[in-house]
């Protein structure tokens, strides 16, 4: 029996096989842009590291889809699924498969081990790059050992022929030998339960006016780890590539797009930075299993991302970290006596290369004092008392008087270094970014940024730089490629500043950008290629957020048009 392909068909080039919860994946993506020729079992547990090579006996086509993995040919096939989150099953019909390390070297300090456990007769590899082991029993068929036992550089690994089965399982020291309860098809079948229910809950709203729906929501399941070293709860990774960390603003629209239907994992993304907030308020750069890096922040936008959240179990402990982040920016980051907060470096704001950093790079810019505001708005919002409700919006007022009396020369923002006081503008789309505050900005304000905005508008988005710009690269990180989180913030706040026409237009284009060109980390603004890693999960949420809110306004013109339809008075024959 085969199981039936269920779900979305996807490129292992562009998105790894894997599961909720597995630190693990399968993909022929073995380090920053480096794609082997056969396909590899990648662990992320302390970095990225690929750790068994899949070959095939006979060259054979592979085919993805959310619940299993397929080696096909005319005379035979291998199939993959995984039980749980640390355990694959295997199966061979016709085509044999060779399983092996994917490092031939073992030295002192790093590399692959691989002996044959007397107590069970699996067959075990021991790796130093992820300080863990891999464990494979043979469950029919014949395995042949290579390598057994050997030390420095040797070919190591178990070569399966005829009709086989093995169970392949990532752990620590030691377990009781595995025992198959299941037959294969259950397993695969169990899988597909799992994603489905994982969709069903993520995006009910799906239609075939949204096809990129399902594949989103799996790029958000399978990029899921369960909690392990300083992943302190259920995260779901940028990636299972090479970006296999949570930044501490990435993971705010993952939260969004998670929250009507899980909102406990949803809070689980947003709260997971602020597990690692210091003694200053501050949020780490970035989390990952073995390391948290606290050299650059992130910029502040958690006031924005918490009025899409459900309300919070715990609402006092979310006001308290809240009001610590925002207070780490009014006190480490403001210049004495001034209003206005300054990024160290364009990495904090998440911008990492835009040209607004280019003449200094300690800069008070108006998308940071922008994101404050709303973030002190939202503070007042959730104060305990009055008195501390009346505090958060002085300074949010303050903060937005000083940003438009400070920065606002009368058609545009600009940016002002922190260190000489002096004043630039450029041709980012960074520039443009106080959109967000919506219908707080003046109306004549607002509306210059919407003209502004439409000017770096390509067939598939928003433009990071003005196409047009002397400093427009195709594939320039943030110097011309289109973002997911620069284009949810400005079609949110252009869409709150009532610029409805265009904020459409914006969210069409890009939703139409992912169904063609799928999750990418970043897309070239002017043919839409995806670039960089290319299974991002903010672009997924991203996806999901604007496609899910479209459905509802498609339903919301439905109805009123029924209801019209149903009222209005008719002609007499």
């Amino acid at each position: 029996m085969t199981v039936a392909a269920s779900g979305p068909v996807f490129s292992l080039r562009e998105i790894p096989f894997s599961y909720r919860g597995s630190w693990f994946g399968f993909s022929p993506v073995i380090a920053q842009k480096t794609y082997a020729p056969d396909v590899h079992l990648v662990s992320h547990q302390t970095g990225m590291h690929p750790i068994l090579r899949l070959a095939p006996s006979a060259e054979s086509d592979v085919t993805a889809t959310p619940h299993q993995l397929t080696w096909s040919r005319a005379d035979g096939r291998i199939d993959l699924a995984y039980e749980n989150a640390d355990t694959v099953r295997l199966r061979g019909r016709g085509l044999g498969l060779s399983l092996l390390a994917a490092d031939p070297a073992l030295t002192p300090f790093s590399g692959p081990y691989f002996y044959q456990d007397p107590v069970d007769g699996s067959f075990v590899f021991t790796v130093y790059q992820t300080g863990r082991r891999y464990r494979i029993t043979v469950l029919a068929g014949q395995a042949e050992a290579r390598g057994s036992q050997a030390l420095g550089t040797a070919e190591r690994g178990v070569v399966l022929s005829g009709e086989w089965e093995i169970a392949v399982e990532e752990y620590e020291t030691a377990r009781a030998p595995y025992a198959r309860t299941d037959a294969f098809e259950q397993v695969a079948e169990a899988a597909r339960a799992e994603f489905d229910a994982f969709t069903a809950a993520v995006a009910p709203w799906r239609s075939d006016r949204t096809p990129a729906a399902e594949l989103a929501a799996y790029v958000l399941w399978s990029a899921t780890v369960r909690p392990a070293g300083f992943v302190t709860r259920p995260a779901v990774l940028m990636s299972k590539h090479w970006m296999d960390k949570v930044w501490s603003w990435d993971h705010c629209f993952n939260a969004i797009a998670l929250a009507d239907g899980l909102p406990g994992l949803a809070w689980d993304q947003f709260r997971l930075p602020f597990d690692h907030q210091d003694d200053a308020g501050a949020l780490p750069d970035s989390v990952t299993h073995s390391e948290i890096l606290y050299n650059f922040v992130k910029p502040p936008i958690h006031g924005w991302a918490l009025r899409s959240l459900p309300p919070a179990a715990e609402p006092e402990e979310v006001y308290r970290l809240l009001e610590r982040w925002t207070t780490f920016w009014l006190t480490a980051r403001r210049v004495p006596g001034g209003e206005l907060p300054h990024y160290q470096h364009g990495n904090d704001s998440g911008w990492d290369n835009a040209t607004t950093f280019d003449p200094e790079r300690v800069v008070e810019t108006a998308d940071l004092a922008a994101f404050l505001v709303l973030q002190l708005r939202e503070l007042a919002r959730r104060a305990p008392d009055p008195a501390a409700a009346a505090h958060w919006s002085g300074a949010a007022d303050r903060m937005r008087d000083a940003l438009l009396a400070e920065l606002w020369t009368g058609d545009r923002f600009v940016a002002r270094g922190a260190h000489t006081g002096r004043t630039w503008s450029s041709s980012s789309l960074l520039d443009l970014m106080p959109i967000v505050l919506g219908d707080e900005l003046p109306e004549p304000v607002h509306t210059a940024l919407a003209a502004r905005i439409a000017a770096h508008l390509t067939a598939f988005g928003p433009a990071t730089e003005h196409p047009e710009s002397e400093h427009y690269q195709d594939d320039g990180y943030w110097r011309g490629p289109i973002w997911a989180p620069s284009t949810v913030l400005i079609e949110d706040g252009l869409r709150r500043a009532g610029h409805v026409e265009l904020a459409d237009e914006i969210s069409a284009r890009f939703r139409g950008l992912c169904e063609r060109s799928g999750f990418a980390e970043n897309f070239d603004a002017r043919t839409g290629e995806g670039l960089r890693d290319r299974a991002y999960t903010w672009t997924a949420s991203a996806y999901l957020i604007l496609a899910a809110a479209d459905e509802r306004r498609h339903e919301q013109r439905t109805q009123t048009a029924q209801t019209a339809a149903l009222t209005r008075p008719r002609t007499p024959a």
